[in-house]
């Protein structure tokens, strides 16, 4: 199957019409974000302070990139866990975070917002850092640069693989994998 091509921001009516296991290349801009900026968010939000970044629309990839080596973008740039990012998850949505992009399952919660606000979760493969390092046209802090690698880039992308894990009405790529594999004795 060849992967559908996305552009991004991803717009409400592509999100929509993902489901769980459609292979897509991304192209576009995301922000990306961690565990401390994640958090920080989500206290600003929480304080009714302004946000230095517009999450309207936009996909935040749970990465933080290793130093570029000369000549590079970035350096490594592979998934992190995005279960770390479930309490802040909710509250980001409601703000109009069309989704996010990492590895790993998400909690109840979590995909019960991504039903509620239209969201989708896209997975990358662990382990492949520095091949999706190469699908990396730009990268540039936006805000909280104290945190290093943990900092909010703005990242562009070009044709960057990944699949559908939890889509807008509740389709769950996992538990798909699941079901077929349930031991019958």
């Amino acid at each position: 199957m060849t992967p559908r091509e996305l552009s991004l921001p991803l717009d409400p009516a592509t999100a929509a019409g993902l489901r769980a296991g459609d292979e897509v290349e991304l192209t576009g801009t995301v922000l990306t974000g961690r565990d401390q900026a994640c958090a920080r968010l989500f206290r600003m939000i929480g304080a009714g302070e302004p946000l230095p970044v517009e999450l309207a629309g936009q996909l935040i990839y749970f990465v933080g990139p290793s130093p570029a080596k000369p000549g590079a973008v970035v350096g490594s740039a592979g998934p992190t866990t995005s279960g770390r990012m479930n309490p802040f998850m909710p509250t980001l949505l409601a703000q109009g975070l069309r989704g996010f992009i990492g590895k790993g399952y998400l909690n109840p919660e979590v995909k019960e917002a991504l039903v509620r606000n239209q969201g989708v979760y896209f997975g990358a493969i662990g382990g492949t850092g520095a091949l999706l390092a190469l699908c990396i046209e730009e990268a540039r802090v936006v805000a909280f640069p104290e945190l290093l690698s943990e900092a909010i880039h703005v990242m562009r992308f070009r044709r960057f693989p990944a699949v559908v894990l939890n889509d807008s009405v509740g389709g769950d790529l996992y538990n798909n994998a699941l079901r077929g594999h349930v031991p019958t004795s």
